[in-house]
């Protein structure tokens, strides 16, 4: 009898029912967005990034097409961990998908203390967001200092019972600072945060975001994000949510081939709405069954064999 291929997958030590959710920063901590999600077909939801204390974010505009994608300069708008850890803890109890928690912050201190209030929310992991290009202090810097990236990701794992995932971005110290932050207790990596990036109107002559310099996400950073999961899983063979550029089952598809268990969409749920979720989902597995793969399992790092 025919049966569907199987796409359930555990990453970082969460099942997945569905290999797909949305990537931190394009939904907020609501527990209606996180339904939204599982309804759309999302096998995961991930919360926006929080910080120590309240952030009301950059000026606006804070969003321009540029290049196929997006440039974005958000500034990390958040209420503080403390509202955000109720609202989870809410959304936590409303969806049967894994609740994934986003923390951006300062000092060690400063992480552990979000990270141990967000685990108590029942939370299924916590993101570490070391990566944003736009925010000072604890963004892009500190994710390409491997040293850095160690003293956090230790800290924060040395005091959870749940799993630590370090999301990176994409730097020339990127598989140094990888494979830092799995010896120093992370689960699992998100690869990569947006590309540090900007653009200028002609006509007004002046940049377009309020923050000047944004961030870079959508299609055309696909190829740059393939690289980085490709090389990392090489040399660690971590386990992996892969984020950047997917728009559609090919894209997911790419990731999984290069490394990656699973895959985080930001851009496409922005410009297409969550129902992309359900389309990536439903073209993997079709992908699987038309290629003769009776699992995802069996195509993670499948590019590695040539």
């Amino acid at each position: 009898m025919y049966s569907l291929p199987e796409i359930s997958i555990s990453v970082a030590g969460i099942r997945l029912e569905w290999p797909v959710g949305n990537a931190s920063g394009v939904l907020g901590w609501e527990p209606a967005e996180a339904r939204l999600v599982e309804e759309s077909g999302g096998g995961f939801f991930v919360a926006k990034s929080v910080t120590y204390r309240p952030r009301k974010g950059y000026p606006q505009p804070r969003l321009y097409p540029a290049s196929g994608g997006i440039v974005n300069a958000v500034g990390l708008a958040n209420p503080g961990f403390r509202e955000a850890a109720q609202l989870l803890a809410e959304a936590v109890k409303r969806v049967s998908i894994p609740v994934i928690a986003s923390i951006a912050a300062g000092g060690p201190e400063e992480w552990v203390e979000i990270a141990s209030t967000l685990e108590d929310s029942g939370v299924a992991a916590v993101e570490l967001n070391l990566s944003c290009p736009h925010f000072e202090g604890g963004g892009l810097e500190l994710g390409q200092d491997p040293a850095a990236v160690a003293r956090v990701v230790s800290s924060v794992a040395s005091t959870l019972r749940i799993p630590v995932i370090a999301k990176l971005g994409f730097s020339d110290k990127l598989v140094e600072a990888a494979s830092k932050a799995l010896g120093s207790g992370a689960r699992g990596l998100t690869l990569i945060n947006s590309v540090r990036a900007m653009k200028i109107d002609i006509y007004s002559k002046k940049p377009v975001l309020g923050n000047r310099v944004g961030g870079l996400s959508g299609r055309p950073i696909h190829p740059i994000a393939v690289r980085a999961v490709y090389e990392v899983y090489r040399e660690t063979g971590a386990d992996i949510f892969a984020a950047g550029g997917v728009e559609g089952w090919e894209e997911a598809v790419e990731f999984h081939l290069a490394g990656a268990k699973a895959v985080q969409v930001g851009s496409a749920i922005v410009a297409r709405g969550p129902q992309v979720l359900r389309r990536i989902v439903d073209g993997v597995r079709r992908y699987l069954w038309i290629e003769g793969f009776r699992s995802l399992e069996e195509i993670v790092g499948y590019a590695h064999r040539y």
